[in-house]
């Protein structure tokens, strides 16, 4: 039980806890809203309203900026679901608000790809329930490890998601500067969310855990470009 003292400062108020089977219920929540599409932003999106001077892109170039824009909505659902697990098992109240804090900022990025996907008439991947599930487990294990290679993982892979926005940015149709620009911003805060994790005390993970995040990254980017 914690105490809490109300605004009159005079009656002490008494809060419960919150059991496991709230965290799970909180959870799955979470994780519904994310599957559904129904996670809003709470930024505005970098690429502003659709425009009819928007440049057309041809039905190849509608394909391929889809199918970028596809994995990196991967990505955020595998963010969410990452920083949520990561969040669960870890004893630091303040590293533990770092990392629920990058998630509420990876719901931006979340909902920017989707909207990005319906204007190219696409689909988000059909495969986003096992990357969420797997990712959450992941997030739990790398919690448990502690706090310093907790903070590493997620240094890491907010390194490996830059490369891989980089990447795309060179990749994207030259044109398609809706794409670019949401894209563009993402890889920003992907910058910060790993200073924020350095600057919190992150180690630096063994060269086969980079090894075998960047493997299971290549598995989840290649399935999702096409399905």
């Amino acid at each position: 039980m914690t105490q809490n003292i109300t605004n009159t400062g005079t009656q002490p108020a008494f809060r419960r806890q919150p059991s496991g089977l709230d965290i799970l219920f909180i959870e799955v929540n979470k994780a519904l809203e994310v599957l559904s599409g129904a996670a809003q932003a709470t930024r505005p999106n970098p690429a502003g309203e659709p425009d009819v001077t928007d440049p057309e892109l041809s039905e190849a170039e509608k394909r391929h900026a889809a199918g970028l824009m596809r994995v990196n909505h991967v990505g955020e659902v595998c963010a969410q679901a990452l920083y949520r697990g990561q969040s669960i098992m870890c004893k630091d109240p303040q590293i533990r608000q770092v990392l629920l804090h990058a998630a509420e900022e990876e719901v931006d990025h979340l909902s920017w790809c989707h909207d990005r996907l319906g204007e190219l008439k696409s689909h988000t991947s059909l495969l986003n329930p096992l990357w969420y599930a797997g990712s959450f487990t992941l997030g739990v294990m790398a919690s448990v490890a502690g706090v310093p290679k907790n903070l590493g993982f997620m240094a890491e892979t907010e390194r490996q998601v830059e490369q891989h926005l980089e990447s795309h940015l060179a990749s994207l149709p030259a044109q398609d500067e809706r794409s670019r620009k949401i894209v563009t911003q993402m890889r920003d805060d992907e910058i910060g969310h790993r200073t924020t994790a350095e600057v919190n005390g992150a180690e630096e993970l063994p060269a086969p855990v980079k090894q075998a995040m960047r493997f299971m990254s290549k598995i989840m980017t290649t399935l999702a470009y096409r399905v």
